[in-house]
């Protein structure tokens, strides 16, 4: 092949994988929020940082901090939000790089989610903390500067990647070829195989038309550049969480799934033990029990948000 017939062919392909980038794109739309609420924006370091608050202002104020995945948003919390608003004032950000937030192609770390948990949560006044995964991990070494009155993690880790690579995070993000893998990741096929994998228990729990959002959040625009952080390992975090936890003055509660497996429920023993946190198990779940048992979850919650601080 000559060389002049042989970048012909190689331009139609990427031309062709552009439009076909930007056909995705258009299908996914604009995101409309996750949660019923008030939609309010949080201006912080030049970004608008999209929350849903519920409830009275005179109740306690409870913030609920969503998971890092590829189609993480406050969204995870559809199930509990409008029932926990009966007697709190509820918050829920979706954080910087995710659902309904602004996504600047920036190379996401472990210390700019501190840092942004940090300024939120100090916005309000004692706040109850409720957190999943890795940003349990991000709560935990801001918490002692943050004034709040309870933590509440569910499945929490320090460590939902691998050890930095960054080869794959230039990967990700790179214009052409990084949307493409990125577009390939976040499939409802792959969406499907990951909620089933180590999401739910069961997988049904997740319905379709979360499928579909879950599917719609991911092909934003510039969606990819904090899941890229996330897949190469630049948001795990190097709180020691068991040491932090158990320094702090305030009462932690543990909630796992007993069939997790990414983060299994002998990790939650073990750090209840280390932490001094009380732990709650539910059956038959995975990463959201708060999902899969949003009834149960909820007065399990409120049982503990209410409870004496003394957890021995």
């Amino acid at each position: 092949m000559k060389l002049s017939r042989a970048l012909g062919v190689a331009a139609v392909g990427v031309g062709t994988t552009a439009v076909v980038n930007r056909t995705l794109r258009k299908r996914a739309g604009e995101l409309e929020p996750a949660l019923p609420g008030d939609q309010r924006t949080y201006r912080w370091r030049g970004m608008d940082v999209a929350y849903t608050e519920a409830g009275s202002p005179e109740n306690p104020d409870l913030v609920l901090l969503h998971g890092i995945n590829a189609a993480g948003s406050g969204g995870e919390f559809r199930e509990i939000f409008s029932n926990l608003a009966e007697d709190y004032h509820v918050v829920a950000p979706d954080l910087p790089g995710f659902g309904r937030s602004d996504r600047p192609p920036l190379r996401y770390s472990a210390a700019l989610y501190e840092d942004f948990v940090a300024d939120f949560v100090g916005e309000f006044d004692d706040p109850l903390v409720v957190a999943s995964s890795l940003t349990a991990a991000y709560v935990t070494a801001v918490a002692d500067e943050s004034d709040v009155s309870r933590l509440v993690f569910v499945c929490p880790t320090a460590t939902a990647g691998p050890e930095q690579k960054q080869a794959v995070r230039e990967l990700l993000r790179a214009p052409l070829v990084g949307e493409t893998t990125f577009n390939v990741l976040t499939s409802k096929p792959a969406i499907r195989y990951f909620n089933a994998d180590h999401g739910y228990y069961d997988p049904s729990a997740a319905g379709d038309e979360w499928t579909d959002y879950e599917w719609r959040t991911s092909h934003q625009r510039n969606a990819r550049f904090a899941p890229a952080s996330f897949v190469s390992g630049y948001l795990n975090s190097e709180v020691d969480l068991a040491a932090t936890l158990r320094e702090l003055d305030v009462p932690v509660t543990l909630v796992w799934g007993r069939e997790a497996d990414i983060t299994p429920l002998s990790d939650g023993r073990d750090l209840a033990d280390e932490a001094d946190a009380r732990l709650v198990v539910f059956d038959d779940a995975k990463l959201l029990p708060h999902v899969e048992h949003a009834e149960a979850f909820v007065e399990t919650l409120r049982q503990e948000l209410t409870a004496d601080t003394d957890t021995s």
